[in-house]
């Protein structure tokens, strides 16, 4: 957790003499789909090894997947000029899915993620200062991640057989396009892809990188 923090802090720092001296912010509300890619979609683990959800390993294969997730983010967007806005991040995502191995009954799995991030956002026609029109937008963040897992036909997300937390950076690139008049509410959707940066190393027993596609759909004020 230390060092996702410490990482993050670095980007944070360089941006805030600049929002010192930004317009006034624009906040914004987004409901969100994931789509996971990658080894956080599915990932085989070979026999005789044991992935964290288990607790042993088996004599088969084991097949864990993850399907699509639901979440929400909240965002403060400081213009610094007509291009330019360095946006902060606070967002939570979470997906639901399945371990199995043949010969053995399946296992469900419970994935959230917290996050706090700041992005850059810029606006190639030079709507940053009224947050109007399409933008790309790259940024840094901390996610804090919880896996959970239960055999019993529980939910794993309230009575888990086990757990395990992660603090990992993540690194987060996308586009994005507000829609409505210069001033009051408008309507917001974006589209990304969040990348774990660090503590995805599988060989020294971390998860799979969570890796996905995130669709939102909201409001700016």
């Amino acid at each position: 957790m230390r060092r996702a923090a410490s990482l993050l802090v670095v980007p944070l720092i360089l941006a805030s003499g600049s929002i010192l001296r930004a317009q006034s912010a624009h906040y914004g509300l987004n409901l969100n789909v994931t789509l996971p890619t990658g080894a956080f979609n599915s990932t085989t683990y070979p026999a005789y090894t044991s992935p964290f959800t288990q607790s042993g390993p088996l004599d088969v294969p084991q097949r864990e997947t993850y399907d699509v997730g639901l979440g929400a983010n909240f965002t403060a967007s400081f213009p610094v000029d007509r291009t330019l806005a360095i946006r902060l991040n606070v967002g939570y995502t979470s997906e639901t899915g399945t371990n199995s191995a043949p010969g053995y009954s399946s296992l469900s799995l419970q994935h959230s993620m917290f996050n706090v991030g700041g992005d850059l956002q810029i606006f190639p026609q030079g709507g940053a200062y009224r947050h109007r029109g399409f933008y790309f937008l790259a940024g840094l963040s901390a996610d804090f991640e919880q896996f959970s897992y239960s055999g019993s036909g529980a939910d794993p997300a309230y009575f888990p057989d086990g757990s395990a937390n992660k603090s990992r950076l993540g690194g987060t690139i996308g586009v994005g396009h507000t829609f409505g008049y210069d001033a009051g509410m408008r309507f917001n959707l974006e589209a990304s892809f969040h990348k774990t940066l660090t503590g995805n190393d599988v060989n020294a027993g971390d998860p799979p990188s969570t890796d996905f596609v995130k669709l939102g759909f909201g409001i700016v004020f």
